[in-house]
């Protein structure tokens, strides 16, 4: 058999990631490679890095992409802040807090779960509870935007209980980073990691992470060797460092960063306060035409993401087979539920490229025919006009 090209469908993603990839993205990573040390190329990280500053709001000086997906900027933070017998605080509200665990034990370190409902924001009292019964915590972990539920914590707050007991903080920000406001310095977190497949509209395999001197610190005096010789920022340092000459470790992705450059071009273009604005707008208008049809948000508005909106599934009706509709009828893909809620919930993204009205009015149209011809419990014909109002002003 002679395999061809493949030559994919134009879909629309509005799932829980990847995002829809801006034309300027797929634009600039088909520009000619350069080899990973030359001096073009070396300037382009340095713009990347003050580009990431920005996203991030930090003058961490530590602040690059990780060459991996999201996952690998985990690691990143985990391997290189954890040492064998380490107490780890992991506050847990969906999947992603599980993983969080998963690297703790992975390092040797000892993981004290803080946990809460899946769809709820992490409870601050709980983790100044957790932290007061466990005096010698090094590090507290939490995921900023729970991407499996919906649901957004207060950082700052939980940042700042921790400091309170001379914790460092490991923070996750895939799905928060340039959607919500999120600001590293002032906020004072110790570590943070992200994807570039959310907010970002770039392409997956990437991670953008940042880290404060004081985390710096607890890396450059650890007791034992980092586990993972990728990973351990001691000598990815020598790469992304500075202005002083470059140590090759590896080849880094060349156009995946060209890609990812851009990107950030197009979010200093917006503004990073715009481009938060935008993703709050858009999910007023997108619950509007939901809850005008009579579906239900998981998480409570107070603690609600506003590019992941995750739906309860009207009774009676097939999760999979209101999906496969979607896609093959209207090239629109929506995300399903993990973990407890498989089967339960549908995530609707609303991120970065694709966070705009011709989406979510499409999305309105398409669920509420679908839904109608499934004869789910929902009243037809009223949301688009419901979201229109809200684009209307």
């Amino acid at each position: 058999m002679a395999i061809k090209s493949f030559h994919p469908p134009q879909r629309i993603l509005m799932g829980p990631g990847p995002s829809d990839v801006s034309p300027r993205v797929l634009g600039a990573m088909a520009r000619p490679t350069l080899g990973h040390l030359d001096p073009l190329f070396v300037n382009m990280m340095d713009e990347m890095k003050e580009l990431l500053k920005y996203a991030f709001q930090t003058q961490n000086d530590l602040t690059m992409p990780i060459s991996a997906p999201g996952s690998a900027g985990m690691e990143t933070c985990f391997v290189n802040l954890v040492e064998p017998g380490d107490k780890v605080i992991v506050c847990q509200n969906g999947v992603f807090g599980g993983r969080m665990k998963e690297n703790v034990e992975r390092c040797g370190g000892i993981a004290v779960m803080v946990q809460d409902d899946w769809g709820r924001a992490v409870d601050p009292q709980k983790l100044e509870d957790a932290l007061k019964a466990n005096l010698d915590t090094k590090v507290v972990a939490f995921v900023h935007a729970e991407t499996s539920t919906g649901a957004i914590s207060d950082a700052k707050t939980l940042v700042a209980i921790a400091h309170k007991y001379g914790c460092l903080t490991i923070v996750d920000a895939v799905t928060s980073l340039t959607g919500s406001p999120l600001k590293v310095d002032e906020w004072e977190i110790d570590a943070i990691y992200s994807g570039t497949q959310k907010c970002l509209s770039c392409t997956p395999g990437l991670s953008p992470v940042s880290f404060s001197a004081r985390a710096l610190e607890k890396i450059k005096n650890r007791k034992s060797k980092v586990q993972s010789w990728f990973m351990d920022l001691n000598l990815v340092m020598g790469y992304w460092g500075g202005a002083t000459k470059r140590a090759y470790h590896h080849t880094a992705p060349i156009n995946a960063l060209y890609g990812l450059h851009e990107s950030l071009v197009i979010l200093q273009e917006e503004g990073l306060e715009n481009s938060w604005a935008r993703h709050h707008r858009n999910h007023l208008a997108l619950r509007a035409g939901l809850e005008a049809m009579g579906l239900k948000f998981v998480v409570p508005e107070g603690e609600r993401l506003p590019q992941l909106n995750a739906l309860t599934i009207p009774e009676g009706v097939d999760d999979a087979a209101v999906r496969n509709a979607l896609l093959n009828e209207y090239q629109l893909e929506i995300g399903a539920g993990l973990g407890v809620m498989a089967g339960k919930v549908w995530r609707i993204g609303l991120m970065g490229h694709a966070s705009n009205q011709r989406n979510i009015l499409l999305c309105l149209a398409a669920l509420d025919d679908i839904l109608g011809r499934f004869k789910a419990p929902v009243k037809n014909g009223v949301a688009v006009a419901a979201a229109q109002k809200v684009f209307a002003g």
